[in-house]
């Protein structure tokens, strides 16, 4: 693999990543760099470094021990996958640099695969994003927002006749660190029950946390809480605001109108971990691929079959 310096760039650039992966060979090289930290292993028995090449299928190997025949994809989501590794890399980057996210019809334009292909290749992606499963702590802005078609656009047949604001929509819960991490979970309904469980699981005690005037937020235990009145207009209270949150809200909601239009509820949550990772993770930047590194690493044992996606 051919080693480049990229010490000068802020983010790495296309020209740069096709340098990085010039072939089949050394994209699958990398991956198993990645994966197969301790050796190289077979998923069967878990023997290490006990397997040869097999001549007639790239990529692949056949154990010493239970003769099978396996490959690095074997357990992630690009296993069975008939698109070459090289154009998964080049969807993860894009997915990891496109502020607002990617579009399976742009996708396949860009890597040369049906709309449908695309489609299933980025739910793949998110499949691996997963939410972020360690505790957060310090000082914690929270928010909700409401995601879904306005009642006004839809059938007759559809509407909710339940007015304005967030009638027929899905509530979603944010919450960030104060130049921290960020995470974002789709709830059935904002009731006090479902916020203080969902904060209870999410953020250690003594934590400081900042809101709105909603409701639910009130009676919160073993947490320094104060909050911001929207309603009348105040936004800023000394130390209390919600406005890293809401930037997060406002990259969220121009994906979500401007990018893909609409997404069902099934897969909602989906779709928050993939905007969430990229706000985690970065952009490719800070002269590394770290950012992709961490996507090929999530994506071990994400096995994520069509039927599953349609079905599960």
């Amino acid at each position: 693999m051919k080693s480049i310096r990229l010490r000068t760039a802020k983010t790495i650039t296309c020209f740069d990543f096709m340098e990085i992966f010039p072939t089949e060979e050394a994209s699958i090289k990398y991956l198993e760099d990645k994966l197969w930290v301790e050796g190289r292993k077979c998923p069967q028995c878990d023997q290490v470094n006990n397997s040869t090449p097999c001549k007639s299928k790239k990529g692949f190997y056949q154990c010493k021990n239970c003769r099978k025949e396996f490959s690095v994809k074997i357990g992630t989501i690009f296993e069975s996958s008939r698109v070459p590794l090289k154009k998964w890399f080049y969807s993860i980057y894009l997915l990891q640099t496109s502020r607002k996210g990617i579009s399976s019809m742009q996708l396949s334009k860009e890597i040369g695969v049906t709309q449908k292909t695309a489609w299933f290749m980025l739910q793949r992606l998110r499949e691996a994003c997963g939410a972020l499963d360690q505790k957060m702590y310090g000082v914690i802005e929270i928010d909700e927002t409401y995601i879904g078609g306005k009642e006004r656009n839809r059938n007759e047949s559809k509407k909710k006749q339940e007015g304005r604001g967030p009638s027929g929509k899905t509530p979603v819960i944010g919450m960030r660190e104060r130049n921290g991490r960020i995470k974002g979970v789709s709830v059935q309904n904002t009731t006090k029950e479902v916020v203080h469980g969902l904060i209870n699981n999410s953020i250690e005690k003594q934590s400081i946390i900042y809101t709105d005037e909603h409701r639910s937020y009130l009676g919160l235990k073993n947490y320094k809480h104060d909050f911001v009145n929207h309603s009348v207009k105040k936004y800023v209270k000394n130390q209390a605001h919600t406005n890293g949150i809401e930037s997060v809200w406002a990259v969220f909601k121009r994906g979500y109108n401007g990018i893909y239009h609409h997404w069902s509820k099934k897969h909602m949550q989906k779709y928050i971990n993939e905007f969430m990772l990229r706000f985690n993770d970065g952009n490719c930047s800070n002269d590394t691929i770290d950012t992709i590194d961490s996507l090929l690493k999530l994506s071990k044992g994400k096995r994520l079959t069509y039927k599953g996606l349609i079905y599960g």
